[in-house]
């Protein structure tokens, strides 16, 4: 009797873009304060291993009018040519524009999505980029919730859909896939202390 095992996906980094939904301060002033502090260190840190690859970050910010911009030390590290996707709906898919800035690297079929809210504009916009087709990983220690119950939940729903659910530090180490890359070094030390 043979066992079949399903397919573990891994991210690549000539396929991927990195995604920042709505990391805006005065959204996470809402949430958990001792988990806010590693998302955003999360989310920073893998801005600094898809800058070190070349590869895209893009970012959208909700009503920034009543939430605020996004939260400063990340809005700091995002590259000069990443300009937010203001949106008012919940899932980035329906945002005007956003459709376009992910559709700019045709190549490029794998999204990393962190940010907030985890069972909201995450929940919907994950749903949205598996009906065009993307394949989506979500690491769960990049994405937060006002509330964890609410965060389990999606996750659970979000596993059984398909999305990868890793975690931010196994993203960076599938993008470099050997540790004799030249640049090694550089994004293990973004993680050597956490």
């Amino acid at each position: 009797m043979s066992i079949h095992q399903a397919q573990m996906p891994l991210c690549q980094r000539d396929s991927s873009q990195l995604l920042i939904i709505d990391a805006q301060e005065r959204l996470a002033a809402a949430m958990p304060m001792d988990e806010l502090d590693l998302v955003v260190a999360n989310i920073n840190r893998l801005i600094a291993a898809a800058k070190v690859f070349g590869i895209p970050v893009i970012a959208t910010q909700h009503n920034s009018k009543g939430l605020g911009p996004i939260i400063e030390s990340i809005r700091e590290n995002l590259p000069p040519d990443s300009q937010p996707t203001e949106k008012t709906a919940f899932s980035c898919c329906t945002a005007t524009g956003f459709e376009r800035n992910i559709s700019a690297h045709p190549e490029r079929r794998q999204l990393i999505v962190v940010g907030m809210e985890a069972h909201i504009c995450i929940s919907q916009t994950v749903s949205g980029l598996l009906r065009w087709g993307y394949q989506v990983f979500v690491p769960a220690d990049a994405i937060i919730s006002r509330k964890s119950v609410c965060k389990a939940n999606v996750l659970d729903r979000m596993r059984a859909s398909g999305i990868q659910v890793l975690c931010a530090e196994s993203v960076a180490f599938e993008w470099i896939g050997d540790s004799t890359q030249d640049n090694f070094r550089e994004v293990w030390s973004l993680f050597r202390n956490t």
